[in-house]
C-alpha cells in the first residue's frame, strides 16, 4: 500500500479552460482551500505567462505555506528563471519545466528534431536546479510518443536531476490497459526512474481521465495531476474528487490512499464554481447536484429500507448536506448564515447584510429560495464588488412594436452612465445601450437561457460567451428577469475582459499555453 501524491493544477490547466478566469485574490483564496483539503502540491501557474499570473504564483508562494508550491516553464531559460524566480519564497518551491516529445508536436508544432529537443531537457533541468531542489519533468504528449525517445527524454532529464517524471496523455488518446502497459515499460527500461517519483496528467477527451489515472496508478505512478471538478483545457483534466473517492471507496483493489481530506471535497467544489460561475453537470460525480438524488420509485424504495443499497458512499464522506434546510420569507439572518456556511461560504457581516436584502427580495417572489438561489445571489450582488467594474443599477425596456427600446443606468469608477438604444429584440436593444456606455466592441459567440430553479417563479439564468479584444469570456446573470439576467452576464463578461486587459497585453507573444 503507498500514498499516492495530489498535484493539484486548478489554477493553472484549470484555469486555462473558457470561462474560468480567476483573478488574483480568487486564486489565492483557492489555493487556499486546496491546502486545507490536504493536496500534496498546488500547481499555481503559468509565471511567464503574464504580470498577473507572475504576481499570483508569487503571492501564493509567501501565504500558502503547507504544500509545495509549483510553477510550470517551458524548457526555455527565461521560462525557467522566471518560474524559479515566482516561487522562490515558499518554504516548499518546485519548478515543472516541460516539452514535447511526440514526432507530431515535434515537426509541426516546434519544428525541431529529437536531438534539439534532448538538449533543451537536459539544459532546462540543469539550470532549473540551480535555483530549487525539486524539479518536474514533463514529456509533453508522451502517449504519442514513440517509446524508445520517451525513454531517451526522460533518462536525460534524471541525468541532469528531475526528481519527478511526469506523463501526460496531453489529449486524451490513450486506454488503461495501453497507459498502464506504458507505464511499466518506462520502468523496466530507464534505468534509475524507481528512485524518482512517477506522475501522471491525463485529459478527458474520450472520458477516460481517471480510468487512466487509476490504471496508471496500479502500474506504479505514485503522483497524479487533477483539478477540482475536473475542469481544464477542451474536455477537462481527470477530476480529484474521483480519483480520491475511488481509492477510498474501493480500497479493497487499490490498497493505496491519499492525505486528501474528504470530507472538504464538496465545500471545495462549490467554491470554485462561486468564483467562476460555473456548476458542473448535475449528473457530475461526487459533486454534481445529483449525486446523492434518487428519484425513481425503486430507489426511494430500497433508500428508505437501507442507504447502501444505493450509495456506495455516504454524503457526508465528502461533506456533501443530505438534507436541505428550507428556506423562505420567514427565515432570519441565522438560518441564511449557517446555510451559506453548509455551501462553504463564509460572509463578512456586510456580505451578509447585503445577501439578506436580497433574499428577502427573492423569498417574497418565491415559496423556497434554493441553494441554487443562495449561490446565485453571492455571484450578483452579495459579494463586496469592486468600483472598477461595471455594474448594472437601473434597466428599462419598452418592446411590443418592430424595435424594442431599452435604457441602462451603469455605474463605473464612481461615476453613474445612462445608455438609451433601439433595437430588434429587448435583448439586442439592451445590449445596445449597455455598448453605448462602456464602449466595448462585444461579439456574442454563445447564448443559452436556463431555469436555475424549478418552478413558474424559477430564477432565470443567462449564459453567454462573448469574444471581446479577441478573447473569449464567459459571463453569467440571474434574475426573475430574464432580459434583466442577459443584462447582468453581458456586463460580468465585460468585467472579466476589463479586469485582465493589462495581463493580456503583458502576455508573451510566444507563449505556449496549451501544456499537457
Amino acid at each position: 500500500m503507498a500514498k499516492i501524491q495530489v498535484f493539484d493544477t486548478t489554477l493553472r490547466d484549470g484555469e486555462q479552460s473558457p470561462g474560468f478566469t480567476m483573478s488574483m485574490d480568487e486564486k489565492l483564496r483557492m489555493a487556499m482551500q486546496l491546502d486545507d483539503l490536504g493536496v500534496d502540491i498546488i500547481e499555481a501557474g503559468f509565471s511567464i505567462a503574464s504580470d498577473d499570473d507572475f504576481s499570483s504564483v508569487t503571492q501564493i508562494s509567501k501565504k500558502v505555506r503547507r504544500p509545495i508550491i509549483a510553477a510550470l516553464a517551458r524548457t526555455n531559460p527565461k521560462d525557467v528563471e522566471i518560474a524559479g524566480k515566482s516561487v522562490q519564497s515558499a518554504d516548499r518551491p518546485r519548478i515543472h519545466t516541460f516539452i514535447a516529445t511526440s514526432d507530431i508536436h515535434l515537426a509541426k508544432k516546434l519544428e525541431i528534431g529529437q536531438e534539439e529537443c534532448l538538449e533543451r531537457i537536459t539544459k532546462a533541468v540543469e539550470l532549473a536546479r540551480e535555483m530549487v531542489d525539486d524539479v518536474e519533468f514533463s514529456a509533453e504528449d508522451a502517449t504519442r510518443t514513440d517509446i524508445s525517445f520517451l525513454c531517451e527524454a526522460i533518462r536525460a532529464a534524471l541525468s541532469a536531476g528531475a526528481t519527478t517524471i511526469n506523463i501526460p496523455d496531453t489529449v486524451g488518446y490513450t486506454f488503461p490497459e495501453e497507459f498502464s502497459s506504458l507505464i511499466k515499460t518506462l520502468f523496466e527500461q530507464v534505468h534509475g526512474l524507481n528512485d524518482a517519483v512517477v506522475s501522471v496528467h491525463c485529459h478527458d477527451d474520450m472520458g477516460l481521465a481517471v480510468a487512466n489515472s487509476l490504471a496508471a496508478i496500479q502500474a506504479g505512478a505514485r503522483q497524479v495531476e487533477c483539478t477540482i471538478n475536473g475542469i481544464g483545457e477542451r474536455a477537462g483534466n481527470a477530476s480529484l474528487e474521483e480519483i480520491v473517492m475511488a481509492l477510498k471507496v474501493r480500497k479493497d483493489l487499490t490498497e493505496h490512499h491519499t492525505d486528501i481530506h474528504s470530507e472538504s471535497i464538496y465545500k471545495t467544489s462549490e467554491l470554485l464554481t462561486q468564483i467562476t460561475g460555473i456548476h458542473p453537470q448535475p449528473n457530475k460525480a461526487i459533486v454534481g447536484k445529483n449525486a446523492f438524488a434518487h428519484e425513481a420509485g425503486i430507489h426511494q424504495h430500497g433508500m428508505l429500507k437501507d442507504k447502501i443499497t444505493y450509495e456506495i458512499m455516504m454524503p457526508e464522506l465528502v461533506g456533501a448536506p443530505e438534507t436541505r434546510l428550507v428556506l423562505g420569507k420567514h427565515s432570519g439572518r441565522h438560518g441564511l448564515n449557517n446555510r451559506y456556511q453548509e455551501l462553504g461560504c463564509e460572509l463578512t457581516k456586510e456580505e451578509l447584510d447585503r445577501a439578506y436584502t436580497f433574499f428577502t427580495i427573492l423569498a417574497d417572489q418565491k415559496k423556497e429560495v434554493l441553494d441554487e438561489d443562495l449561490l446565485l445571489i453571492l455571484r450578483h450582488g452579495a459579494k463586496k464588488g469592486d468600483d472598477k467594474l461595471y455594474k448594472l443599477l437601473d434597466l428599462v425596456v419598452t418592446c411590443g412594436n418592430d424595435l424594442s427600446t431599452a435604457k441602462v443606468s451603469i455605474s463605473f469608477d464612481h461615476n453613474t452612465k445612462e445608455g438609451v438604444a433601439r433595437d430588434h429584440g429587448p435583448i439586442n436593444a439592451t445590449f445596445s445601450a449597455i455598448d453605448e456606455v462602456t464602449q466595448k466592441r462585444v461579439e456574442i459567440e454563445k447564448f443559452e437561457i436556463i431555469a436555475a430553479t424549478p418552478g413558474r417563479d424559477a430564477v432565470g439564468v443567462v449564459n453567454i460567451q462573448a469574444m471581446i479584444n479577441e478573447k473569449t469570456f464567459a459571463g453569467k446573470g440571474a434574475s426573475t428577469d430574464i432580459v434583466n439576467a442577459a443584462a447582468r452576464a453581458y456586463l460580468d463578461a465585460i468585467n472579466k475582459s476589463e479586469q485582465l486587459e493589462s495581463a493580456y497585453l503583458n502576455s508573451l507573444a510566444s507563449s505556449d499555453q496549451s501544456a499537457f
